[in-house]
């Protein structure tokens, strides 16, 4: 069985490339995984993933990104712990990128927040949501 099937990826613009993957190595332990520049049109594109499963996001170099994901559309990235959500909502914080702050929602949300991609792309930090057990729990 091929691992190319269901949802494979999300592709974004980006203005800065070296920004954005900085930004989701730190926020969502993401790496370069494939990088290339689209010779038809002279655009630099890459693939980020945080190795766990077949998916990636693609970041494709643009001067004027849009649509922005947001405010509520965003990407969502599972953390090991409240504690682990706190300190990257206090670098966000810090860097001024943290969009709204951390809250607990109770089952099956958990506690999350909302922080901004160097492009205004919203990426949500949890804890607790358990979808990888519920995804388990339905099959």
């Amino acid at each position: 069985m091929s691992k190319d099937i269901g949802l494979t990826h999300v592709a974004l613009t980006a203005s800065d490339i070296a920004a954005s993957a900085d930004f989701y190595a730190r926020y969502a332990n993401m790496a370069v995984v494939h990088e290339r520049t689209d010779e038809a049109r002279g655009v630099h594109v890459v693939w980020l993933s945080d190795r766990t499963r077949p998916f990636v996001l693609v970041l494709s170099r643009s001067d004027q990104p849009t649509p922005i994901l947001g405010p509520f559309a965003h990407l969502g990235v599972g953390c090991t712990s409240r504690e682990e959500v706190d300190r990257l909502c206090d670098q966000a914080r810090q860097e001024g990128i943290l969009a709204k702050e951390p809250v607990d929602s109770g089952y099956p949300i958990g506690y999350w927040a909302f922080i901004r991609d160097p492009d205004g792309h919203t990426l949500e930090l949890s804890y607790g949501q358990e979808v990888g057990l519920t995804v388990e729990r339905s099959e």
